[in-house]
């Protein structure tokens, strides 16, 4: 935990902004976030496409790519239109069918049946995270327990 804080702190640092909590928060969420969307990616292209092309880099790199990019369009849409939300999801999808169909190698089918496959790993991965009795919740709590 040490050198999360310190490496968060050196990036804070960076861009010249105080280290507070809810920003700790939000960077430690984002790297949940890629390490759990990392291991749906790799899991569904290796189902979809086989394991000489789906490999866990790959995965990786889908997964930073599309979140900065999904971000950005979200945001940015949703404040400039009307139905930007709706604009910004959709470019979002479009980002992420390119970035399986490079990385993974496959047409748009296949890029089409990782997402699907994606979508049901997702699915059971939160299912059996609520039979095993953890949920969202305790999640969060567990990561502000690990903030303060």
């Amino acid at each position: 935990m040490g050198v999360f804080l310190m490496t968060a702190a050196f990036a804070v640092k960076l861009i010249g902004q105080e280290l507070t909590e809810p920003l700790v928060g939000q960077l430690f969420s984002f790297i949940v976030l890629l390490i759990i969307l990392t291991l749906i990616f790799y899991i569904a292209g290796r189902v979809v496409v086989g394991k000489k092309r789906a490999l866990l880099s790959d995965a990786f790199v889908i997964s930073l790519l599309g979140t900065i990019v999904m971000s950005i369009c979200v945001n940015f849409f949703a404040s400039t239109y009307l139905f930007g939300l709706s604009i910004g999801a959709i470019l979002s999808l479009i980002v992420w069918l390119l970035l399986i169909r490079h990385y993974y190698e496959t047409g748009w089918l296949g890029a089409i049946a990782v997402g699907i496959m994606a979508v049901i790993v997702s699915i059971v991965i939160l299912t059996l995270l609520v039979l095993l009795g953890i949920s969202l919740l305790v999640l969060g709590a567990f990561s502000l327990f690990l903030i303060l």
